[in-house]
């Protein structure tokens, strides 16, 4: 259905609008989520970042206001056209948004951490989950954007594996003798790569659902397998 309505709106100066600012909030939270993670893992502060996150996620929902404007002006010149499609935009564009909350919330976490952050022990833990992610976002776009049904499919089965291993980390963390200040950080951190998996995942998986089942790609794949 993805690609049908996406065909149907090609061509038109509504779709590129969006779409290309669509395309924009993608690639802004992701520079925000790495440039977080290099923050995290250095031993100093990233001098201006705070700013520079900050200015970021402004734009961000700056984008998704107007993304929201244009569909409603859109539909309110064609009430009875393209409604699934403007529906459609208006679930995904607040996941597009919700990325750039939760990499703004992982700069929070890394000024309350104690530094240096002991990578060592970010590594026993997370491995390299944060790069596993920042390709989520590479994919994420190319499946929405081209609607690529088996790039989404992808993207889940990575969601997957962050979420079972943030799942885990949790548990560990419960009976480690880490510091407080450690324990708490490595939480969060968690916590907010497994929701950046899941929105990521939302997006993605949007090219596949009916609009009636978006944010339930999970449940939908597994009622398939004990079918």
């Amino acid at each position: 259905m993805f690609k049908n309505l996406l065909d149907f709106w090609k061509g038109k100066d509504f779709l590129t609008n969006v779409l290309d600012e669509f395309g924009s909030m993608l690639e802004d939270a992701r520079q925000m989520f790495e440039m977080v993670c290099r923050n995290l893992l250095q031993d100093k502060a990233i001098d201006g970042l705070e700013d520079k996150i900050y200015s970021v996620d402004k734009k961000i929902n700056l984008f998704e206001k107007d993304i929201r404007k244009r569909i409603i002006a859109h539909l309110s010149i064609q009430p009875s056209v393209d409604v699934p499609m403007s529906l459609l935009m208006m679930s995904v564009v607040k996941d597009a948004e919700r990325l750039g909350d939760y990499a703004k919330n992982l700069f929070q976490v890394s000024r309350m951490a104690k530094r240096p952050l002991n990578k060592k022990i970010f590594l026993k833990y997370f491995g390299d989950k944060n790069s596993d992610i920042s390709k989520m976002f590479e994919d994420t776009k190319k499946a929405f954007i081209d609607s690529d049904e088996e790039v989404a499919k992808s993207i889940w089965q990575i969601e997957r594996k962050v979420v079972k291993k943030c799942d885990n980390i949790l548990e560990e963390l419960a009976k480690s003798s880490l510091s407080t200040n450690e324990a708490v950080t490595f939480t969060l951190i968690a916590r907010y790569f497994k929701r950046t998996a899941a929105h990521l995942t939302n997006i993605a998986t949007s090219v596949i659902l009916p609009v009636s089942e978006l944010d339930f790609f999970d449940e939908k794949r597994r009622a398939e397998v004990e079918q």
